[in-house]
């Protein structure tokens, strides 16, 4: 079994696990969600990859950030984690590579490293920031933010506080991937 498909497997087990601990049948989690019953139980079963888009929507409805259930699905317990052992996500829509680099610990954060290719959009709903603050930090590239109706252009070196939850769309304009950190501070 590939990487990739290991992590879609680990992560529809985790969306299993997420709504079954809530007591939620499948139609609970599609209308809380927006995402079709069918899409989650083809995710569940590991038959589709989900996009970004959808794993944001999936992760809100659990009153969870995208990072939190992607580390839940993804990380083992250790305060060291070696790159290749960074678990890493591709959005099979828009090729958005998500590597999870902090080990997986009691501390409330969690380190992101970003890779979005050129022309590639990428909407998150509000409800996918509603249980945290995070920070974006450009390394590589150019990334423009839209957050609700603002607007930010952002180049190696600067560094953005997420605003109160609102729907985001991640954009790279420009020819060339851009490399982003985003450090993501769970509510205790």
């Amino acid at each position: 079994m590939s990487q990739l498909a290991d992590i879609d497997r680990r992560i529809g087990a985790r969306i299993r696990i997420e709504r079954e601990s809530r007591g939620w049948s499948l139609t609970e989690l599609a209308e809380r969600s927006t995402v079709s019953r069918a899409m989650i139980h083809k995710i569940e079963r590991g038959e589709s990859s989900p996009t970004a888009t959808l794993l944001g929507k999936l992760s809100g409805a659990f009153s969870l950030s995208m990072s939190a259930l992607m580390a839940r699905a993804e990380m083992q317990q250790g305060r060291f984690l070696r790159r290749q052992e960074q678990p890493v996500w591709v959005d099979p829509q828009t090729g958005y590579e998500r590597r999870h680099v902090s080990p997986k610990s009691d501390l409330p954060l969690d380190l992101v490293r970003i890779e979005l290719p050129a022309g590639a959009e990428v909407p998150m709903p509000a409800s996918a920031y509603a249980f945290m603050r995070q920070l974006i930090w450009m390394l590589e590239g150019r990334l423009t933010f839209l957050e609700g109706d603002t607007r930010h252009s952002m180049s190696p070196g600067d560094c953005l506080e997420l605003g109160p939850p609102t729907d985001c769309v991640f954009k790279n304009e420009s020819d060339e991937p851009c490399i982003y950190a985003v450090l993501v501070l769970r509510n205790a």
